[in-house]
Order: C-alpha cells, then sequence, then structure tokens
C-alpha cells in the first residue's frame, strides 16, 4: 500500500471516511481506521469528534458511550507513549450503515470548507509536547462523561465539538483553536452538571 500523507485538515479527513464507506453496506471502525492511520492521535481524535457531534449518528442511543470509550482508550495510550494505537477487536467491528455515515459526512462539508479556511499553525507551543498531554487529559475527562450525556439532551455533540477542535488543534497545531476547545469543554462540562442536578 501507498505511504499516506498526514491528515492536515478536516476536509482530508472526512475523503478518507468517505473512502472507507465506498462499496460497503454497513462501515466497521476498523475499515476507517485503515484508511485513518492508528499513529497519529490528532487525526483519531478529530475522527471521534466527528461522529459525536454529528446529528444523524451522534445522537444514536450507546454512540455517545462508544464514542467516550474510544476516546479513553487513545488517550489513555498516548499518555502512556505507545506509538500506535491499539484497539480491541469487538469495538473495531462496531459499524455503522453506509447511508447513515454518507449523510453525516455530507452534512459535515460545508462547515469543514469553512473551519479549514480558518485553521492555521499559530501559538504550536500548545499543540506540541506538554500541550499534546494536557490536551489528551482533558479528552479523558470529556470521555469519562460522555456516558451521562445520553441522558442529557444534545449536550453530546457539544462534547463532539469539543473533541473535533482538541483533534483538529493538533492535526493542524492551531493553539488558539486549542484554547477555544478548553472553553467549549468548560461550557459543555457545565450543562451536563446542570442537566443531572
Amino acid at each position: 500500500m501507498a505511504r499516506r500523507h498526514k491528515v492536515t485538515n478536516l476536509e482530508q479527513l472526512l475523503d478518507r471516511i468517505t473512502e472507507a464507506a465506498r462499496g460497503h453496506n454497513r462501515v466497521s471502525l476498523g475499515g476507517v481506521l485503515e484508511v485513518v492511520g492508528r499513529r497519529s492521535f490528532g487525526p483519531l481524535l478529530l475522527f471521534a469528534g466527528l461522529i459525536a457531534v454529528s446529528p444523524v449518528i451522534g445522537d444514536t442511543p450507546g454512540v455517545p458511550t462508544a464514542v467516550g470509550l474510544f476516546v479513553l482508550l487513545v488517550t489513555g495510550q498516548l499518555l502512556f507513549g505507545r506509538e500506535y494505537v491499539w484497539l480491541p477487536s469487538w469495538l473495531l467491528k462496531r459499524s455503522v450503515a453506509q447511508d447513515k455515515l454518507c449523510a453525516a459526512l455530507r452534512w459535515l462539508r460545508k462547515p469543514a470548507r469553512f473551519i479549514d479556511r480558518l485553521v492555521r499553525p499559530r501559538l504550536t507551543v500548545l499543540t506540541h509536547t506538554i500541550g499534546t498531554y494536557v490536551i489528551a487529559g482533558m479528552c479523558v475527562v470529556i470521555a469519562g462523561a460522555m456516558p451521562i450525556m445520553e441522558v442529557v439532551p444534545f449536550v453530546a455533540n457539544g462534547a463532539g465539538a469539543a473533541l473535533t477542535a482538541f483533534g483538529l488543534a493538533l492535526v493542524a497545531h492551531d493553539g488558539l483553536l486549542a484554547i477555544l476547545a478548553f472553553g467549549f469543554t468548560a461550557i459543555t462540562l457545565g450543562f451536563v452538571l446542570q442537566g443531572i442536578l
């Protein structure tokens, strides 16, 4: 297989996922990871965020919890210094109908083009080394809260937006976006607390 270039923006990730969906009635997580790759934390986090933020897929019962588990596994391995992300076979076999996935990808295309024009490398110290670990730690917090979000309407989409922002910040080395993602995370977790208290 030819060596793939790294994902550097949102549209490129959507293109990779679309590639995984071609010719299949259902698209598994393993199939998506084959085209996204398992060596880069940013694209994996960005992928998880896109699943959760999409109203077509992210609001399906069980999806926020599955996304939370995926993020916990990925970020946990990053924090322990693994270079290649391992996932259990039962999680890799989780799948979604191709028509649902393609509908979500079409919905995401327009905002992706707009967002990609705004994102660029800046304040890169926040997306390297220690900054990456701080982002991973915050993503662990989000992932841990996602099962609770199953009972608070639309909050899981907010968590997906935060994960998407963190993933895109790492992919594009945009520290300003990382700062905004921290703020958005605080707001989302505030809504979770308000919804369960």
